[in-house]
């Protein structure tokens, strides 16, 4: 049946790109590298332009979070807005820049 077709071609790409990435081809690893981005991003539309299915990564993901506002959320489904991990780097990023900028407001008013 075509569902069969469907994951069989699925497979099929990612035991190419998995043989690809082995082997050192130039270029193998540029869209893993873009989707990691674009997760680290909460770039939900690039990440289902970049993953091998866009139609079934969609799908997963109006699944769980079927609202248009979630197209723009900085977290899934899997670990939800307080346990994201990639949003407590970010997170953790920002407090950091922010620590390092009142630490030098700090320096400049004591000379």
């Amino acid at each position: 049946n075509a569902e069969d077709v469907r994951n069989g071609l699925i497979a099929y790409k990612i035991a190419a790109h998995a043989a690809d990435i082995a082997r050192h081809r130039q270029g193998a690893r540029d869209r893993d590298d873009e989707l990691s981005t674009a997760r680290y991003n909460f770039d939900w539309n690039r990440q289902f332009e970049l993953s091998l299915d866009p139609e079934r990564a969609r799908e997963y993901h109006d699944e769980t979070l079927p609202a248009d506002i979630y197209k723009t959320a900085e977290f899934c489904s899997m670990c939800g807005p307080k346990f994201c991990p990639m949003q407590t780097k970010v997170d953790a990023e920002a407090l950091t820049e922010l620590e390092k900028f009142l630490a030098k407001d700090k320096q400049t008013q004591s000379v």
